[in-house]
Protein backbone atom coordinates (compact mmCIF):
# COMPACT_ATOMS: atom_id res chain seq x y z
CA UNK A 1 0.00 0.00 0.00
CA UNK A 2 1.70 3.53 -0.96
CA UNK A 3 0.80 6.20 1.05
CA UNK A 4 0.00 9.66 0.33
CA UNK A 5 -0.16 8.66 -3.61
CA UNK A 6 -2.73 8.86 -6.38
CA UNK A 7 -3.00 5.37 -8.33
CA UNK A 8 -3.97 6.05 -12.05
CA UNK A 9 -6.94 4.08 -13.01
CA UNK A 10 -6.05 4.08 -16.60
CA UNK A 11 -2.63 2.49 -17.19
CA UNK A 12 -1.41 4.95 -19.71
CA UNK A 13 -0.30 1.74 -22.09
CA UNK A 14 -3.27 1.07 -23.33
CA UNK A 15 -4.07 4.69 -24.79
CA UNK A 16 -3.80 5.24 -28.47
CA UNK A 17 -0.70 7.66 -28.81
CA UNK A 18 1.60 8.01 -31.18
CA UNK A 19 5.64 6.69 -30.00
CA UNK A 20 6.67 10.26 -28.94
CA UNK A 21 3.22 11.42 -27.18
CA UNK A 22 3.32 7.99 -25.20
CA UNK A 23 6.60 8.26 -24.06
CA UNK A 24 6.09 11.92 -23.04
CA UNK A 25 2.73 10.59 -21.29
CA UNK A 26 4.48 7.91 -19.18
CA UNK A 27 7.29 10.26 -17.93
CA UNK A 28 4.66 12.44 -17.23
CA UNK A 29 3.01 10.42 -15.14
CA UNK A 30 5.82 8.94 -13.48
CA UNK A 31 6.92 12.77 -12.42
CA UNK A 32 3.41 12.88 -10.94
CA UNK A 33 3.47 9.81 -8.83
CA UNK A 34 6.75 11.05 -7.39
CA UNK A 35 5.78 14.55 -6.90
CA UNK A 36 2.84 13.58 -5.12
CA UNK A 37 4.78 11.19 -3.03
CA UNK A 38 5.75 12.54 0.67
CA UNK A 39 8.79 9.81 0.32
CA UNK A 40 11.23 8.13 -2.77
CA UNK A 41 10.18 5.73 -4.71
CA UNK A 42 11.19 1.92 -5.15
CA UNK A 43 10.75 0.91 -9.38
CA UNK A 44 8.66 -1.70 -8.12
CA UNK A 45 6.01 0.91 -6.56
CA UNK A 46 6.02 3.11 -9.31
CA UNK A 47 5.00 0.19 -11.70
CA UNK A 48 2.11 -0.47 -9.74
CA UNK A 49 0.80 3.04 -9.34
CA UNK A 50 1.21 3.80 -12.87
CA UNK A 51 0.50 0.03 -14.71
CA UNK A 52 3.76 0.64 -16.43
CA UNK A 53 6.13 -2.15 -17.54
CA UNK A 54 9.52 -2.58 -15.21
CA UNK A 55 11.60 -2.40 -18.16
CA UNK A 56 9.83 0.73 -19.02
CA UNK A 57 9.47 2.13 -15.98
CA UNK A 58 13.43 1.72 -15.50
CA UNK A 59 14.25 2.93 -18.77
CA UNK A 60 12.24 6.42 -18.68
CA UNK A 61 13.61 6.97 -14.90
CA UNK A 62 17.62 6.28 -16.42
CA UNK A 63 16.35 9.06 -18.97
CA UNK A 64 15.10 11.44 -16.77
CA UNK A 65 17.95 10.60 -14.20
CA UNK A 66 20.69 11.53 -16.75
CA UNK A 67 18.97 14.94 -17.59
CA UNK A 68 18.74 15.37 -13.53
CA UNK A 69 14.83 15.28 -13.30
CA UNK A 70 14.75 12.62 -10.93
CA UNK A 71 17.52 11.13 -8.79
CA UNK A 72 18.15 7.61 -6.85
CA UNK A 73 18.47 7.62 -3.54
CA UNK A 74 21.29 6.10 -2.61
CA UNK A 75 20.10 4.50 0.63
CA UNK A 76 17.78 2.54 -0.65
CA UNK A 77 17.88 2.35 -4.13
CA UNK A 78 14.59 4.37 -4.56
CA UNK A 79 13.94 7.89 -7.26
CA UNK A 80 13.14 10.99 -5.58
CA UNK A 81 12.66 14.54 -7.48
CA UNK A 82 15.70 15.69 -8.95
CA UNK A 83 17.50 18.93 -8.70
CA UNK A 84 16.07 20.34 -11.79
CA UNK A 85 12.38 19.47 -11.11
CA UNK A 86 13.60 20.69 -7.01
CA UNK A 87 14.34 24.07 -8.86
CA UNK A 88 10.97 23.80 -10.85
CA UNK A 89 9.10 23.24 -7.80
CA UNK A 90 10.72 26.42 -6.21
CA UNK A 91 8.91 28.65 -8.92
CA UNK A 92 5.80 27.95 -7.35
CA UNK A 93 7.23 29.20 -4.13
CA UNK A 94 9.29 31.86 -5.03
CA UNK A 95 13.13 32.93 -3.92
CA UNK A 96 11.53 36.15 -2.42
CA UNK A 97 8.96 34.05 -0.57
CA UNK A 98 12.03 31.33 1.09
CA UNK A 99 13.75 34.53 1.75
CA UNK A 100 10.69 36.37 4.07
CA UNK A 101 9.64 32.41 5.62
CA UNK A 102 13.71 32.24 6.79
CA UNK A 103 14.40 35.95 7.60
CA UNK A 104 13.55 35.46 11.19
CA UNK A 105 15.09 31.85 11.38
CA UNK A 106 18.15 33.67 9.93
CA UNK A 107 18.37 36.55 12.52
CA UNK A 108 17.59 33.96 15.19
CA UNK A 109 20.76 32.13 14.00
CA UNK A 110 22.90 35.34 14.05
CA UNK A 111 21.96 36.86 17.12
CA UNK A 112 23.18 33.31 18.69
CA UNK A 113 26.29 32.59 16.97
CA UNK A 114 27.41 36.13 16.18
CA UNK A 115 28.64 35.26 12.47
CA UNK A 116 27.78 36.26 9.00
CA UNK A 117 24.67 33.54 8.46
CA UNK A 118 23.34 32.42 4.79
CA UNK A 119 20.31 31.67 3.22
CA UNK A 120 21.43 29.18 -0.23
CA UNK A 121 19.71 27.11 -3.09
CA UNK A 122 21.83 25.35 -5.80
CA UNK A 123 22.50 26.36 -9.43
CA UNK A 124 24.00 24.45 -12.16
CA UNK A 125 27.28 23.56 -11.39
CA UNK A 126 27.57 26.23 -8.34
CA UNK A 127 26.13 27.62 -5.45
CA UNK A 128 24.00 30.56 -5.12
CA UNK A 129 23.63 33.17 -2.19
CA UNK A 130 19.56 34.26 -1.42
CA UNK A 131 19.89 36.60 1.89
CA UNK A 132 22.25 37.18 4.94
CA UNK A 133 22.67 38.34 7.91
CA UNK A 134 25.97 40.35 8.73
CA UNK A 135 28.46 39.05 10.98
CA UNK A 136 28.65 41.08 14.72
CA UNK A 137 32.60 41.53 13.77
CA UNK A 138 34.40 43.56 11.85
CA UNK A 139 36.41 40.97 10.80
CA UNK A 140 34.56 38.45 8.72
CA UNK A 141 31.94 40.57 7.33
CA UNK A 142 31.17 39.78 3.63
CA UNK A 143 28.45 40.14 1.29
CA UNK A 144 27.60 36.77 -0.45
CA UNK A 145 24.18 37.67 -1.56
CA UNK A 146 24.32 37.16 -5.42
CA UNK A 147 27.69 35.46 -5.53
CA UNK A 148 28.00 32.18 -6.97
CA UNK A 149 30.77 30.15 -5.49
CA UNK A 150 31.40 26.22 -6.42
CA UNK A 151 29.81 22.97 -4.75
CA UNK A 152 32.84 21.03 -3.89
CA UNK A 153 34.59 23.45 -1.34
CA UNK A 154 31.62 25.69 -0.21
CA UNK A 155 30.02 23.87 2.87
CA UNK A 156 26.18 24.50 1.16
CA UNK A 157 27.59 22.99 -1.92
CA UNK A 158 29.10 20.08 -0.18
CA UNK A 159 25.09 19.71 1.59
CA UNK A 160 23.69 19.67 -1.91
CA UNK A 161 26.54 17.00 -3.28
CA UNK A 162 25.68 14.59 -0.16
CA UNK A 163 21.67 14.83 -0.46
CA UNK A 164 21.53 14.69 -4.15
CA UNK A 165 20.47 18.20 -4.78
CA UNK A 166 23.39 18.79 -7.24
CA UNK A 167 26.18 17.23 -9.37
CA UNK A 168 29.97 17.76 -9.70
CA UNK A 169 30.83 19.60 -12.69
CA UNK A 170 33.01 17.28 -15.25
CA UNK A 171 36.65 17.61 -15.79
CA UNK A 172 39.10 18.52 -12.83
CA UNK A 173 38.29 20.47 -9.68
CA UNK A 174 39.42 23.33 -8.67
CA UNK A 175 42.22 24.13 -6.21
CA UNK A 176 41.60 27.09 -4.19
CA UNK A 177 43.65 26.82 -1.50
CA UNK A 178 45.95 24.28 -0.40
CA UNK A 179 43.67 22.60 1.50
CA UNK A 180 40.86 22.53 -1.49
CA UNK A 181 39.67 18.74 -1.68
CA UNK A 182 40.05 18.18 -5.45
CA UNK A 183 40.59 14.22 -5.44
CA UNK A 184 36.61 13.17 -6.31
CA UNK A 185 36.86 9.83 -4.00
CA UNK A 186 38.49 11.92 -1.33
CA UNK A 187 35.36 14.29 -1.66
CA UNK A 188 33.25 11.22 -1.87
CA UNK A 189 34.26 10.51 1.71
CA UNK A 190 33.66 13.57 2.99
CA UNK A 191 30.26 13.28 1.61
CA UNK A 192 29.51 10.12 3.07
CA UNK A 193 30.24 11.93 6.56
CA UNK A 194 28.25 14.88 5.64
CA UNK A 195 25.50 12.70 4.84
CA UNK A 196 26.22 10.69 8.59
CA UNK A 197 26.75 13.73 10.12
CA UNK A 198 23.86 15.48 8.59
CA UNK A 199 25.18 18.87 7.85
CA UNK A 200 28.65 20.36 6.12
CA UNK A 201 31.76 21.70 7.26
CA UNK A 202 35.05 23.27 5.39
CA UNK A 203 38.13 24.90 6.77
CA UNK A 204 40.12 27.13 4.31
CA UNK A 205 39.00 24.99 1.24
CA UNK A 206 37.13 28.24 -0.58
CA UNK A 207 39.34 30.62 0.96
CA UNK A 208 42.49 30.85 3.45
CA UNK A 209 41.34 31.51 6.37
CA UNK A 210 37.57 31.18 5.79
CA UNK A 211 35.62 28.40 7.79
CA UNK A 212 32.05 27.58 7.57
CA UNK A 213 28.80 24.68 7.87
CA UNK A 214 25.95 24.32 6.45
CA UNK A 215 22.92 22.31 7.74
CA UNK A 216 19.66 21.14 4.76
CA UNK A 217 16.28 22.47 4.11
CA UNK A 218 14.25 20.15 2.92
CA UNK A 219 10.99 19.56 1.53
CA UNK A 220 8.18 16.94 2.50
CA UNK A 221 9.56 14.48 0.31
CA UNK A 222 13.36 14.95 2.03
CA UNK A 223 14.86 16.71 -0.64
CA UNK A 224 17.01 19.27 -0.05
CA UNK A 225 15.90 22.46 -2.11
CA UNK A 226 18.15 24.51 0.30
CA UNK A 227 20.82 25.47 3.34
CA UNK A 228 21.50 27.42 5.80
CA UNK A 229 25.28 28.28 6.58
CA UNK A 230 27.15 29.88 9.38
CA UNK A 231 30.78 31.66 8.09
CA UNK A 232 33.47 33.12 9.56
CA UNK A 233 36.87 33.68 10.10
CA UNK A 234 39.14 30.35 10.87
CA UNK A 235 40.54 31.84 14.12
CA UNK A 236 37.58 32.02 15.26
CA UNK A 237 35.75 29.43 14.30
CA UNK A 238 37.64 26.10 15.35
CA UNK A 239 36.35 22.62 14.97
CA UNK A 240 34.35 22.45 18.49
CA UNK A 241 32.61 25.94 17.32
CA UNK A 242 31.65 25.01 13.89
CA UNK A 243 29.92 21.62 15.34
CA UNK A 244 28.03 23.09 17.75
CA UNK A 245 26.98 25.51 15.06
CA UNK A 246 26.01 22.53 13.11
CA UNK A 247 23.62 20.96 15.46
CA UNK A 248 22.12 24.56 16.10
CA UNK A 249 21.68 25.12 12.03
CA UNK A 250 19.77 21.25 11.99
CA UNK A 251 16.97 22.35 14.58
CA UNK A 252 16.80 25.87 12.90
CA UNK A 253 16.69 24.35 8.89
CA UNK A 254 14.47 21.54 10.63
CA UNK A 255 11.79 24.43 11.20
CA UNK A 256 12.44 26.28 7.93
CA UNK A 257 11.45 23.12 6.19
CA UNK A 258 8.02 23.01 8.11
CA UNK A 259 7.91 26.76 7.40
CA UNK A 260 8.19 25.88 3.61
CA UNK A 261 5.96 22.96 3.63
CA UNK A 262 3.26 25.20 5.12
CA UNK A 263 3.34 27.64 2.81
CA UNK A 264 2.91 25.12 0.01
CA UNK A 265 0.01 24.02 1.64
CA UNK A 266 -1.67 27.01 2.79
CA UNK A 267 0.01 29.80 0.15
CA UNK A 268 -2.46 32.08 0.60
CA UNK A 269 -1.35 32.37 4.91
CA UNK A 270 1.19 34.21 6.10
CA UNK A 271 3.92 32.21 8.31
CA UNK A 272 5.22 34.72 11.43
Amino acid sequence: MLRNMHIVSQPIHDMNLPSGSQAVERAAQLLVCLAESERALAIGELVTATGLHQATTSRLVGALERHGIVARDGRRGSVRPGPVLLRLALSDLSHKRMVELAAPILDEIGAETHETVNLSSPIRDGVNHLAQVDSDFLVGTTNWVGRAVPLHCSSTGKVFLAFGSAELPKGPLARLTKDTITDRQSLATDLDLVRRRGFALTVDELELGLSAVAAPVRDRSGSVIAALSVSGPSMRLGRERLLSHGKLLCKASGLLSNRLDQALQSPKEAVG
